[in-house]
């Protein structure tokens, strides 16, 4: 026996106007059988200037059978007329809604040429580095904000917050900062050891260390592995938050995201970066000060009595200066690689990956344009 819910189409009318009367069940069910017998129905017949759907026959239709009525009414492109007639209110709200979406046929992306896929990758980097900079603005001055409206008043200080957060940023990077610090120190301190012996003033490596740790490498360490550590942690936490909508909940109950999330982590990040850049700097001395003991034969008192001679104020708060800026561009690139996160565990990925790199990558360019313009103005 014929199952009176298996749907049929039967196509009738002139070249010009056709008429398709469906009949049946046009649900998930029939999904395969639905698809072939409207293609092959509509093969039969040219390209029309009119269709008039007719589901007067119509059972019962779900999603996937509205779905498939709108694929084959955008098929024929906006210079064919569609119409559907004899369908219920529910049916017809269906269809209503589901037309409402833009539903395209999959047609393959052209290829472009060798010699224009260069230019065109160019263009998109370029494209996506300007929307990624209007981005970072637009956190910077929600961001400040934030601090204006907490610096007047008119929102409460979350301190501890900031604690938590100082100790999550700083106090707990601290041993990974000592330690890289120490490792990197002796490196350079040894190097510049075995080339200063053929010269026989190996006695300069104190000064060479000293400036080195405390103006470029003790911060450029500090700062490489808070974007590593805990600008990843940031993006890694927004986008979750974003993921779940908990960002969206705190906009609903009145709570202002960057006041209660973004602003205890920007201060911890301006007070926690300088911190950790001096502890570098003087770890980095530390291992200098043993492999000048090792290789150079260099006692500890000398070292120091030479140390305290290539070191002033000067010095020491090239450092201090730049290490705001880079916590600040540190937790701008982190934040903003948050929330773009959308709904999905790769997209997380991808992000809390972008935040890391672009962050490293920004903090080194900061380094060089201080350095240049320093140099410029002998400071």
């Amino acid at each position: 026996m014929t199952d009176p819910d298996d749907p049929h189409i039967e196509i009738s009318g002139s070249g010009t106007t056709l008429v398709a009367r469906l009949s049946g069940a046009w649900t998930t069910r029939w999904a395969r059988e639905m698809q072939k017998r409207v293609d092959d129905a509509f093969a039969r017949h040219p390209k029309p200037q009119a269709v008039q759907f007719d589901l007067a026959g119509v059972s019962s239709i779900d999603t996937v059978g509205a779905l498939m009525l709108a694929q084959r009414r955008t098929a024929y492109g906006s210079d064919v007329e569609t119409s559907i007639t004899g369908a219920t209110p529910s049916q017809a709200a269906l269809l209503g809604h589901v037309n409402t979406l833009e539903v395209h046929s999959a047609e393959p992306r052209k290829r472009l040429p060798s010699l224009v896929r260069p230019f065109d990758a160019l263009g998109h980097m370029t494209a996506n580095a300007v929307s990624d900079l209007v981005s970072i603005h637009a956190v910077l001055g929600r961001t400040l904000a934030a601090a204006g409206a907490t610096l007047t008043f008119r929102a409460p200080f979350r301190f501890a917050a900031l604690v938590n957060q100082f100790d999550l940023i700083a106090l707990r990077a601290v041993p990974i900062v000592v330690l890289i610090s120490v490792v990197v120190g002796a490196i350079v301190t040894q190097q510049s050891i075995l080339q200063l012996n053929n010269f026989g003033v190996a006695i300069y490596v104190v000064d060479l260390a000293a400036i080195l740790m405390l103006r470029e490498v003790g911060l450029l360490l500090a700062a490489i592995m808070i974007a590593g550590r805990s600008g990843s942690a940031i993006t890694a936490e927004l986008g979750s938050m974003r993921m779940r909508e908990e960002l969206d909940a705190l906009s609903v109950m009145g709570v202002d995201p960057y006041q209660a999330l973004i602003l205890p982590r920007m201060v911890a990040l301006l007070i926690g970066l300088p911190f950790l850049a001096f502890i570098g700097a003087l770890s980095g001395l530390a291992g200098a000060a043993i492999v000048a003991l090792i290789y150079g034969g260099i006692p500890l008192d000398i070292f120091l009595d030479r140390l305290q001679g290539a070191l002033n104020l000067r010095t020491l708060m090239v450092g201090l200066i730049k290490a705001p800026v880079m916590a600040i561009i540190i937790g701008l690139v982190a934040t903003n690689e948050g929330f773009k996160v959308a709904g999905s565990a790769e997209s997380l990925g991808r992000h809390t990956t972008a935040s890391v790199v672009r962050a490293i990558f920004l903090v080194i360019v900061a380094d060089g344009v201080f350095a240049m313009f320093f140099a410029a103005i002998g400071f």
